[in-house]
């Protein structure tokens, strides 16, 4: 790549996040909206039998779920979509010799699985009127540091990946690399304390519905990223062929 490269393919990364964030949003609204009314009503329900959850909030439930909603999603697509691209730009032609498109594509499924899939089994995403107010801030730091123990495995994994390649071969490396990760996951697993604040008397469907909405949500932000970026990357680093000068027939 030249040095306007990087440049390029970070203002397409945040335009293809732009794009991934919309798509997110839509799928919020239509699955997820239901979910957190409902479990509003419960909170609600749960106050007016007179446990306190908290004073009345300083925004309309209406504009949380439609501008307040699409803002946070979109700019939150923005700010992903800038960050894969980066990593793209450091990953392509050192995991394999894949072009632009499928660089794009393999780093948006690695994302999903580092900063997504991984940390949704351990520390799963709850409906309001689920968890201790207090312990919020606890909470948020731990699942911030699965993310974070995800990522630094995850390119650990890439490196002991290639270093086995000469030796092993591509495929075999990468199995042994990705069984290292998953075991070095399960080990974060056991070693991080877990999180177990649901009431008793909460429905357990609402709770898998809005988990599962949650993780949708997620995977149609990746997906529409990683098929967009590569779209673009593919146009900006990939040249495209002159056409043909049309052949003067001969007298």
């Amino acid at each position: 790549m030249n040095s306007a490269s990087p440049r390029t393919l970070l203002v397409r990364g945040m335009l293809a996040g732009l794009l991934a964030g919309v798509a997110a949003f839509l799928v919020a609204y239509l699955l997820g909206e239901s979910k957190v009314d409902a479990a509003i009503a419960i909170e609600e329900a749960s106050v007016g039998a007179g446990h306190d959850h908290g004073g009345e909030a300083p925004v309309s439930r209406a504009l949380q779920a439609t501008a307040g909603l699409g803002t946070g999603v979109v700019l939150y697509g923005v700010a992903l979509g800038g960050i894969a691209a980066l990593v793209h730009c450091f990953a392509l032609g050192r995991i394999g010799r894949f072009g632009p498109r499928a660089t794009a594509v393999l780093v948006a499924a690695g994302l999903w699985v580092t900063v997504t899939l991984v940390p949704f089994f351990k520390y799963p995403a709850n409906p309001p009127a689920v968890g201790d107010p207090d312990t919020a801030a606890r909470r948020t730091a731990l699942y911030l540091l699965m993310i974070a123990l995800s990522a630094l495995l995850a390119a650990g994994a890439v490196i002991l990946g290639r270093r086995l390649a000469p030796r092993l071969g591509n495929w075999n490396a990468s199995l042994a690399a990705g069984g290292g990760f998953a075991a070095a996951i399960g080990i974060s697993y056991a070693l991080l304390p877990g999180v177990n604040e649901v009431p008793a008397d909460f429905p357990a469907a609402l709770i898998w519905d809005f988990r599962l909405a949650s993780l949708a949500i997620q995977t149609t932000l990746w997906t529409t990223f990683g098929l967009a970026f590569g779209f673009l990357a593919d146009r900006a680093l990939v040249p495209t062929p002159a056409p043909k000068e049309a052949v003067q027939p001969t007298s």
